[in-house]
């Protein structure tokens, strides 16, 4: 196969040091919109280097990463798509909530396979956790928690274009929980502080976050995140339920240093990330599941449907959780309203697209940070003015 790779920064990279390691590809075309980037990367990996997103897809090739700014992700998509040529794209879909529905609706009936970056879905421990829910062996489930944790934050730039630590970070664990369990969430209570980088606050983000989401079946899901881990980055999940009680990322990796007298496990060693202060890969969970080991080979490469069953279309609710910019670090979040009607939002899934909840602003209400799950109809469907392939292409700062 012949793959385009548009957006050459950390993620960019990986993605396409992985590709060059598979058989299956024959060849890469690259394109950044900062030319060295692409360079480098031809160089490196043998791949062609192209001088624009338009170029990359007029090049014979058979599938496209997406891997540029945020900004860019929509148009980069609804490009891809009237080109017919399948996509792989990084989460998020877009920066607001029209934005996603606005590619949803566009894409929708094209017969293009689409698929955005959440990983997790296709990493073993999280394939059996899904499959311990499922089977009843946990009884009814009560207690859901959900962690992820970076062991260093990522350059200034990179958080003035990511849209925030909800959309950016919590994102992974707001998608698990309810691909794991199964259930939709009616209700989110968020907080938010800075306790490390300054610039961070600065962009109007915070560093560490938590969530509580009420499931619809009243199970109590907990999120936490931070941007600041000194012993690794962190992944992990527990479900607890009447019957019994799992955990996923419970290895003897996991950077956590126990203080029992005697207690060796963990080793607490800790994993390293792309990017900050801690250079290197990214951690072998990650790698592992990009690799396509396991279940799922080449998983980067092949139109294969997410684990556990069909893409079924369903009436959802978002999870709305990032703080804009003028977000109050440290501020309190409130529940959610309801008897709305729930929204149909899009976020596109493994092998074609299917609707799922899209991480969409905040409301801000003094020093407030009010996470929906649910908002007017009207809201969604507000429109947003087209794009063109390139447009938010020269928004990514060089990493």
């Amino acid at each position: 196969m012949r793959i385009g790779i548009l957006g050459l920064g950390r993620i960019g990279a990986f993605h396409a040091e992985t590709l060059s390691g598979l058989d299956a590809v024959e060849s890469l075309v690259v394109a950044d919109p900062f030319a060295e980037a692409a360079k480098k990367a031809g160089e490196r990996f043998g791949a062609e280097v192209a001088d624009s997103p338009e170029a990359v897809l007029a090049a014979g090739v058979d599938g496209v990463v997406i891997a540029a700014a945020t900004d860019a992700h929509p148009g980069l998509i609804l490009a891809a798509v009237e080109a017919g040529i399948p996509v792989f794209c990084e989460k998020p879909v877009a920066k607001t909530m029209a934005e996603g529905v606005k590619v949803l609706k566009a894409v929708e009936g094209s017969g293009v396979p689409i698929q955005i970056g959440y990983n997790r879905r296709f990493d073993a421990g999280f394939v059996n956790a899904r499959a311990a829910v499922h089977s009843g062996e946990l009884g009814k489930l009560h207690t859901v928690r959900s962690t992820t944790l970076d062991p260093a934050p990522p350059p200034a730039a990179y958080i003035a274009a990511s849209g925030g630590i909800f959309r950016d970070c919590s994102v992974h664990d707001f998608d698990i929980i309810r691909w794991v369990t199964g259930r939709e969430v009616t209700e989110v209570y968020a907080v938010g502080g800075n306790r490390g980088a300054e610039y961070i606050k600065e962009a109007g983000d915070a560093d560490t976050t938590g969530a509580i989401l009420t499931l619809d079946d009243g199970t109590i899901a907990v999120v936490s995140n931070s941007r600041h881990n000194a012993r690794g980055y962190d992944v992990r999940m527990e479900i607890h339920g009447f019957t019994d009680s799992i955990a996923v990322g419970l290895e003897d990796k996991l950077p956590l240093r126990s203080v029992e007298p005697g207690v060796t496990f963990p080793c607490g060693r800790a994993a390293r990330l792309l990017h900050g202060p801690v250079h290197g890969r990214l951690p072998r969970r990650t790698h592992r599941v990009h690799r396509g080991r396991g279940r799922h080979p080449h998983l980067a490469v092949h139109g294969r449907g997410r684990p556990g069953g069909g893409l079924d279309r369903r009436r959802l609710h978002p999870v709305a959780a990032r703080a804009p910019p003028g977000h109050h670090p440290g501020g309190t979040g409130g529940m959610s309203g309801t008897g709305r009607e729930p929204l149909r939002i899009g976020v596109l899934g493994a092998a074609r697209i299917t609707e799922q909840s899209l991480i969409g602003p905040a409301r801000t209400t003094g020093h407030r940070l009010v996470a929906v799950a649910a908002r007017d109809r009207s809201r969604a469907e507000a429109r947003t003015p087209p794009r063109t392939a390139s447009s938010g292409w020269r928004t990514r700062t060089p990493t």
